[in-house]
């Protein structure tokens, strides 16, 4: 095992001790990769047409690249045990079982395949999982990246950046993204700054230049979920540090009473933005996501079909989107795949739970709550997805790493130093 030394970093003449990363910029790259083979390659209409087999070829070449990356860096194989892995690699054979008779194409298979580098070039990246803060950072900064691309496709072409298609709503028109993915991107990456500027880990100005604008496209997308999910990951982080945290109690009280204010003073505008001019019909059917899960539901399935699903498929049901992590995994996977994703989310918020307070397990915490409040209407937790990559960052910082005390992971004492920090 790797070890690890404690590096100051001063932000406004305070001493902030912290585990340094042994990530290196390979692996960061690495994952960055990663990151680009989740984007997808459907989406809005682009400013420069992007044939879908094009944009197939750069988010693959990044898995493969991601992976040659990997096992280059750990060619001797040195992985840490992972129990968040295990069960996804479980899931996986499950996964192959049941797309192997070829019932939804050989595209089922594809899937396998991309899902198997997938988590390979995961347990090859385990080495580096330290519980630092190096994967965190290499994580906004490739969806900053990415929303900054987000940003040029809206002052370049306003039209293709929120087109009549989807309601007016942000999409990418630079790459093809999707509103609930650019809503996704915004949320987590604030969420993450967020905290890395409670625990005193960068400079509020800092902070300022990647949250102000990633809300600001998240308010573009109206997407519901990504808000609702930025919210009780906030919720659940700062709540996981209150008891131990006199400045996250302080933050917390100011932030509910701040919002509280707020939230009745334009009442009115949430109402119209959360509502995004649907009937109550249509808002009430979840903009039609629940017609398509009753049919799933009601739809006759063998015994096979019950245990293991379908196979991987593009996460649709007769044409139409699921947008539910649980009934994707239920078409897919079958009950065995939702006990395995069950499993390894179980595991993550018992490990969490377990683990001393610090800024680490708070982000970890956030990443948790984020990804199952989002469960519910979006889809990505059976399949290679942002939402498998925000989980495994999650996995990294609960990793054991140089131990913390309660108040000194938040809040370091002024003028301390490396020496008495570690006494």
């Amino acid at each position: 095992m790797a070890t690890q030394t404690r590096t100051t970093t001063r932000i406004r003449g305070e001493a902030t001790v912290e585990p340094a990363s042994s990530t290196p910029k390979w692996a960061a790259l690495a994952w960055a990769l990663l990151i680009i083979n989740t984007l997808g390659s459907t989406g809005a209409k682009t400013v420069i047409p992007l044939p879908r087999s094009v944009s197939q070829l750069v988010t693959m070449g990044s898995l493969m690249t991601a992976f040659v990356i990997a096992l280059a860096l750990n060619k001797h194989l040195r992985i840490r045990p992972s129990a968040y892995l295990l069960l996804l690699t479980l899931l996986l054979l499950s996964s192959i079982l049941a797309s192997a008779d070829l019932k939804e194409g050989a595209g089922a298979l594809f899937r396998c395949f991309r899902l198997t580098v997938f988590l390979s070039t995961l347990w090859l990246l385990t080495r580096w999982w330290d519980g630092g803060f190096g994967l965190v950072r290499s994580h906004i900064r490739t969806y900053g990246i990415v929303l900054a691309s987000v940003a040029v496709g809206l002052v370049v072409s306003p039209g293709n950046a929120m087109p009549e298609e989807y309601g007016g709503r942000l999409s990418g028109a630079i790459w093809p993204l999707t509103p609930p993915q650019i809503g996704q991107y915004a949320a987590v990456i604030s969420g993450l700054t967020l905290l890395l500027w409670f625990g005193r880990r960068t400079t509020w100005r800092s902070a300022l230049i990647i949250v102000v604008p990633a809300l600001a496209l998240l308010l573009l997308t109206h997407t519901r979920t990504a808000t609702l999910g930025l919210l009780a990951g906030l919720l659940v982080a700062f709540l996981s540090m209150a008891l131990t945290s006199a400045r996250a109690r302080k933050v917390f009280a100011w932030t509910a009473g701040i919002g509280g204010v707020g939230g009745l003073v334009l009442a009115g505008a949430l109402q119209a933005w959360f509502l995004r001019g649907q009937s109550a019909d249509n808002f009430s059917s979840l903009t039609g996501r629940a017609k398509v899960w009753d049919a799933l539901l009601e739809a006759p399935r063998t015994t096979s079909e019950y245990i293991f699903g379908v196979g991987l498929t593009d996460k649709s049901y007769d044409g139409l989107p699921i947008d539910n992590s649980w009934l994707a995994i239920y078409h897919e996977q079958g009950f065995v795949g939702i006990a395995l994703v069950a499993g390894f989310l179980l595991t993550l918020v018992v490990v969490a739970v377990l683990r001393p307070p610090s800024l680490a397990r708070a982000c970890a915490i956030f990443l948790i709550t984020y990804c199952i409040s989002a469960s519910y209407t979006e889809a990505g937790l059976g399949d290679a997805s942002p939402y498998l990559l925000h989980l495994a960052l999650a996995a990294s910082l609960l990793v054991r790493g140089v131990p913390q005390s309660d108040e000194e992971a938040f809040i370091p004492a002024k003028g301390a130093s490396v020496r008495g920090a570690a006494a």
